[in-house]
């Protein structure tokens, strides 16, 4: 008596299982499709191009940024922005973060106040950056600042929270101290949500760019997309939006990455 094999899941089953190469393609396609749709509404006789430039266009104009209006650097005083920005909101948030998800009188007197704050727009705040902070670079970076803690702060709260109470009465149980239990156990357990919280948060840090170089910028690509707006250079806003996604998208896939490296245990396959 032969008895049959179980059916093996194919890709379209609920988290189904999918090969690398068919993840590539379906990835290709997925960058690829946008494009194409791009320069076939681009490409008809009665678009204007100051409304909507096409790849070509665009391109040119990435190519005439780089050559004569110096791309590196507005690429490297923005990307300077936005991770120090960024890191000075993780190293403040993550203290903050695991006593507010460990101890609820903690809880009580920071998280209503941080979730008031959260919900302000960071643009509101460029007044008061301009008359305390000045017009210098820091004053672009406290623009980032306020727009990552506080939702940074929050979410890593939430990953605390997450921990299982039962790993903590374990550790208690076999007499772990109160800063033993918060750094061996709290801790290490809380990581891999806290990096995937640092990995969305920077996502965030990036969309506050043209926001924080409002702030008497003269470089940078959120600059020179305001300046491009005010001469109709929609090529040159093309190229600026893309190339924050392009480096976002970088940074997004060296946090995935740093993940993977970290905590292998979590991507193995059962």
């Amino acid at each position: 008596m032969t008895t049959s094999r179980p059916r093996r899941p194919g890709m379209w089953t609920i988290r189904g299982p999918l090969s690398r190469r068919l993840y590539w393609l379906f990835a290709a396609f997925g960058l690829l499709a946008p494009l194409g749709l791009w320069w076939f509404m681009a490409s008809g006789s009665d678009v204007d191009k100051v409304f909507l430039p096409g790849p070509l266009d665009v391109f040119n104009r990435l190519v005439t940024w780089y050559v004569e209006d110096d791309l590196l650097a507005d690429m490297g005083i923005s990307i300077y922005r936005v991770t120090t920005g960024f890191l000075i909101s993780a190293v403040i948030a993550l203290p903050l973060a695991l006593l507010i998800g460990t101890f609820r009188p903690v809880q009580a007197v920071l998280e209503p106040l941080t979730d008031f704050i959260r919900y302000m727009p960071a643009v509101a705040f460029i007044p008061l950056v301009m008359l305390w902070v000045g017009i210098e670079e820091s004053s672009k970076i406290a623009i980032i600042f306020i727009g990552t803690f506080f939702q940074m702060v929050l979410m890593m709260a939430e990953d605390v929270r997450r921990v299982p109470l039962a790993q903590i009465e374990a550790a208690q149980t076999m007499g772990a101290n109160r800063s033993e239990t918060i750094n061996l156990v709290i801790f290490q357990a809380a990581k891999p949500a806290i990096m995937d919280t640092l990995r969305v948060t920077m996502g965030w840090a990036w969309t506050y760019l043209v926001v924080a170089e409002l702030v008497a910028a003269s470089s940078g690509l959120g600059y020179s997309i305001l300046k491009a707006q005010r001469f109709l250079q929609t090529d040159k806003i093309f190229v600026g939006i893309i190339l924050i996604g392009l480096i976002g998208l970088v940074m997004d896939q060296l946090f995935r990455l740093a993940h993977r490296k970290a905590f292998p245990w979590l991507y193995l396959r059962s």
